[in-house]
């Protein structure tokens, strides 16, 4: 059993002014596995998952109690930057969002504003994440040209191949296969597969057949709560709670 635990969630309540969106979160993120997060719309999955790299603090009117740890470290202390937890931990978007600017400057940009300069090494470090993106042979001839003439696959790809180039030790999914095709589809997926060997991964998804795909671990969120985690095979196979197996099995949601 893979006992190596990356990121914890503790006791997570979490509010849009008045009206809490989580409730009570407790789930272990595991180390170089995919855990997906599924469950109806406007649950709190992808509030949940943006806890993780704190982005949430960035809306207005929001609160935020309980405990989430990266290695044993709890991010929301004073003394940790916020902008060092994005680093280590960084997002994947439903819809695409690359820079309006070159593929080449795209995957720089990360670490130029980390203050590094040396030209061979970010030359080296653009390629090297565009291997591991799957996506270097589809654009290793036009590096100058805008991403934004890439196709909706490509531009997901890209923008995984931009979190890659910082050195995420976790990779936050939200959603991103929900506005491609099923062959872009594919290549995600496949992607993920194979990107847990170096990541940790969390992945929303509202497709519960790409869950049992890709993912080791599943957790269900119903009204803002986690109604059950556990391994992904278990989970869908034989759910202990009522809910998860009604939700599972379409009878709402």
């Amino acid at each position: 059993m893979d006992n190596k635990i990356k990121m914890q969630a503790r006791k997570v309540d979490f509010f849009y002014g008045k009206t809490q969106a989580l409730k009570d979160v407790n789930i272990d993120i595991h180390t170089n596995k995919v855990t997906a997060m599924i469950g109806p719309s406007g649950c709190g999955k992808s509030t949940f998952i943006r806890l993780f790299n704190r982005m949430n603090e960035l809306l207005p009117h929001t609160s935020f109690s309980g405990e989430i740890f990266l290695d044993g470290m709890e991010i929301n202390r004073s003394s940790v930057d916020a902008v060092d937890i994005r680093r280590r931990v960084g997002m994947v978007f439903q819809k695409p969002n690359p820079f309006p600017k070159s593929i080449f400057e795209n995957i720089s940009y990360g670490l130029r504003v980390n203050g590094i300069k040396d030209r061979g090494f970010i030359e080296q470090r653009v390629e090297d994440s565009l291997r591991k993106a799957v996506i270097w042979d589809e654009v290793k001839d036009r590096l100058n040209d805008s991403a934004l003439r890439l196709s909706g696959g490509q531009q997901q790809r890209l923008c995984i191949a931009r979190c890659l180039a910082v050195e995420n030790e976790v990779i936050l999914f939200d959603e991103p296969c929900a506005s491609l095709d099923p062959i872009s589809t594919a290549k995600i997926e496949e992607l993920i597969l194979e990107l847990k060997k170096d990541y940790s991964i969390v992945i929303v998804t509202h497709n519960m057949q790409q869950a049992a795909r890709v993912s080791d671990y599943t957790g269900f969120f119903l009204l803002g709560e986690l109604i059950e985690f556990g391994k992904t095979q278990d989970i869908f196979t034989a759910p202990r709670d009522k809910k998860t197996e009604d939700y599972i099995t379409g009878r709402f949601g």
